[in-house]
């Protein structure tokens, strides 16, 4: 039997609770901002010279490093997580994605230093991903490892709103930015002010990390000498089906989002036509969806079981897939709206309890690591190359080709989840 858990006082679970919300809210900030300008702003100054669609699949082939950096980051952080503890090393992943975005908006351009503008936008997505790789896990285990018995979902949802407030925050900052200054402006330096204010939302997230304290999951690992050398060879070496499985089960979140997101505002604003400002909203009012989705999956995860609540809702999005090309690409207001509403609530079905999933499965001296590796394995998979394979897809066969995508990608997390319920937890007989 494990041991009871201590539960620490409401005053400091509610202060956990918002410093694993306000870390992933400013993460997925600097992360969204980025994917935004990657179709709205980077094609045009950072790569110049050919036509729209070539510009805009290289500033999708940088997008995209970041995810390639993310497992990285999952094997450093995580490597630091499970042997120093989950606070000081959400403080060093914070700074390192917060300064990566600082910087982005502050980098010269292709008109200014030539292809060396690319190759420092490259460099601080790198660093981005980096952040990233060891912020979402270490946020999960903040709110799970916290939790009381029958609330891991609940409380796992914390983080995982980060993921759309970041988004509504980054949207609104590019539509205000739209109102108040012309194209020009936009384009010659407004673009910069939400890279640069990102600094607010780090002073504000570092204040609250630093005023956390480490989660009593791990503090009896300490206190029992559990604590491994080197926990990624112990992951391995000791939990590769966990690895497997978990990696898949995020593929059809990761694929359905960047599908909904960085995907959709690029095809939006380019062949169907739209503005910015015409399409920007009506994404936005998705979010919302997304949002408003999340903590009701968590309250069924938890009720329910968190693989049953996942498997029903990967099975929607499979269908999903299905009829994405007659409602988006039927061109008309309404079938975008329906598109949007529809694919995002679906989103936050999937997204709320996928944090308390992933970290299941491992004991508590490897699971900052594998967390971390899983969920950013599945980036890999499922979202690195989504918006320029969609693209691609679209171009080449038609949007009925990218709804195929992304139900094969439903069909293969199905399989994973199946998989996911075959493996015993910590502490269970």
């Amino acid at each position: 039997m494990p041991d009871a858990a201590v539960s620490p006082p409401s005053a400091s679970k509610r202060r956990v609770l918002f410093a694993s919300l306000i870390g992933t809210t400013i993460e997925f900030y600097d992360f969204y901002i980025y994917a935004t300008a990657a179709v709205l702003v980077f094609p045009d100054l950072f790569f110049p010279g050919g036509d729209r669609m070539t510009a805009m699949l290289a500033s999708f082939a940088t997008f995209s490093i970041a995810f390639f950096a993310r497992p990285i980051g999952a094997v450093v952080f995580g490597h630091f997580g499970d042997r120093v503890g989950r606070k000081a090393t959400l403080v060093a992943a914070l700074m390192t994605m917060g300064l990566s975005t600082i910087a982005i908006g502050l980098l010269p351009t292709w008109h200014s230093v030539g292809v060396i503008a690319p190759l420092l936008l490259a460099l601080c997505r790198f660093g981005q991903g980096l952040g990233l790789g060891g912020e979402w896990g270490g946020a999960v285990l903040l709110a799970t490892e916290n939790a009381p018995p029958g609330k891991k979902a609940w409380f796992g949802m914390f983080p995982q709103l980060g993921a759309p407030i970041g988004f509504i925050l980054s949207t609104l900052s590019f539509i205000l930015l739209g109102q108040v200054m012309s194209e020009a402006q936009f384009m010659a330096w407004g673009w910069r002010i939400p890279f640069i204010a990102s600094s607010l939302l780090v002073i504000v997230g570092l204040w609250m990390r630093l005023k956390i304290t480490e989660t009593p999951e791990f503090k009896r690992a300490i206190d029992r000498a559990e604590r491994v050398q080197a926990p990624a060879l112990t992951l391995v070496a000791h939990h590769k089906f966990a690895l497997l499985t978990g990696t898949l089960a995020g593929l059809a979140t990761f694929v359905l989002f960047y599908l909904m997101t960085v995907f959709a505002l690029g095809w939006g604003t380019t062949s169907m036509g739209y503005t910015r400002e015409q399409f920007l909203p009506i994404q936005l009012l998705g979010v919302c969806f997304f949002g408003l989705f999340i903590p009701l999956a968590a309250l069924a995860a938890d009720r329910w079981g968190q693989g049953r609540t996942l498997l029903v809702t990967t099975v929607a999005i499979a269908l999903f897939g299905l009829a994405l090309a007659p409602l988006f690409g039927s061109g008309g207001m309404v079938g975008v709206i329906a598109f949007f509403i529809i694919g995002f609530s679906l989103m936050g079905c999937t997204y709320g309890p996928l944090g308390a999933a992933l970290a299941r499965p491992f004991p508590t001296t490897v699971r900052y690591t594998g967390a971390s590796m899983t969920f950013n394995l599945a980036g890999i998979l499922g979202a690195s190359l989504a918006p320029y394979a969609a693209t691609w897809l679209a171009g080449r066969y038609g949007l009925q080709a990218v709804g195929i995508y992304l139900t094969v990608a439903a069909l293969l997390t199905i399989l994973a989840l199946i998989g996911m319920g075959r493996i015993r937890t910590e502490g269970e007989a």
